[in-house]
């Protein structure tokens, strides 16, 4: 799980859609259903549900656990951002 990752889980939330979720992030529809699979495998619950063709031409969302990893992913993107504040600013300082 990254940042990539983590804004492809956002981006399938917000537009419903595997194929809306890759145009949104610049990326081909094979790499994000490719990276979507790869989570799935890594996780003991699916993060994304997938419904294929139909009237409503498919769609995707996430699941409880997805919403829950994604959280998760984010909670632990701004912890780590919290405790690298200082060295931050101490580095800022020796900059020009």
């Amino acid at each position: 799980m990254g940042p990539g990752k983590a804004e492809l889980l956002e981006q399938v939330e917000a537009t419903g859609s595997i194929a809306k979720a890759a145009g949104q992030l610049d990326m081909s529809y094979m790499r994000a259903w490719t990276l979507i699979k790869t989570m799935q495998q890594c996780f003991k619950e699916p993060l994304v549900m997938v419904v294929r063709g139909g009237a409503g031409h498919g769609g995707a969302a996430l699941t409880d656990s997805g919403k829950q990893v994604l959280a998760l992913y984010r909670e632990m993107e701004q912890a780590g951002l919290q405790a690298s504040k200082p060295a931050w600013r101490r580095l800022q300082r020796m900059m020009s």
